[in-house]
């Protein structure tokens, strides 16, 4: 059913030498399972299962002995839309796996906390619904022996949960739109429906990822000088 996991025996992760990949992705399982608290979780149960299938093709061998695997993540995710296709999971449930594993490794670019509150925005906005989910793959990733290590990472990821707890509380995280829609945006801009008004949606979407709530007044005067420079021929 899953062919791809005893390829997974032969794969030995930097960060987990004293097991194999393979051996690593059922602890994750396991951890995950441990974290359910409404039931089994058949989303989160499959991105912990599958989350580093992607390892085998893209496994290098590097300068001093050290084995890399950059961007298994996003193999990874190909590969799990490809067999849960095949096996005809829901349309939602492949969605979401997927999504899950190429998700699974973003806090570690959290590091020691230094992720800006833009970081933490775009985290968010970018896991949408699978927020907890992520939350619980991601601590269930940790399994490394280095109790000190352990501890560390677990800290810094109750750090990123308060942030995100934080600026959920201010600003309505799940909910995050730009402070004009697309409505709006053709009236401040005298323009008809069109690629402009796509353009224009994300220029302030990204905008409030970046700085938080501005104010429509605000919005509109960052809108009119981003068409200023961007779109002199079309606006």
């Amino acid at each position: 059913m899953l062919p791809e996991l005893p390829k997974l025996r032969l794969e030995i992760d930097e960060h987990h030498r004293h097991k194999d990949v393979y051996e690593h992705s059922l602890i994750v399982l396991e951890q995950a399972i441990a974290q359910e608290t409404d039931g089994p979780d058949l989303v989160l149960r499959l991105a912990a299962l599958l989350h580093d299938i992607g390892k085998p093709r893209t496994r290098a061998f590097e300068e001093g002995g050290r084995v890399s695997f950059h961007h298994h993540e996003m193999v990874g995710a190909k590969m799990t839309r490809k067999r849960l296709t095949a096996l005809r999971y829901p349309k939602e449930v492949i969605n979401d796996v997927s999504r899950l594993v190429e998700l699974h490794l973003r806090f570690h670019g959290y590091g020691d906390g230094e992720w800006t509150d833009s970081a933490v925005r775009r985290y968010v906005r970018d896991a949408g619904p699978l927020l907890l989910r992520l939350h619980k793959l991601t601590r269930a990733d940790c399994t490394t022996r280095n109790k000190r290590k352990a501890e560390r990472l677990s800290k810094t990821y109750d750090s990123l949960e308060e942030r995100i707890a934080r600026l959920e509380s201010e600003e309505e995280l799940g909910k995050i739109r730009p402070e004009l829609d697309g409505v709006e945006i053709q009236q401040v801009l005298g323009i008809t429906p069109g690629p402009t008004v796509g353009k224009a949606y994300k220029f302030l979407l990204d905008l409030r990822l970046d700085q938080g709530v501005l104010g429509k007044e605000a919005a509109t005067s960052a809108l009119l000088e981003w068409a200023r420079l961007n779109l002199a021929e079309e606006v």
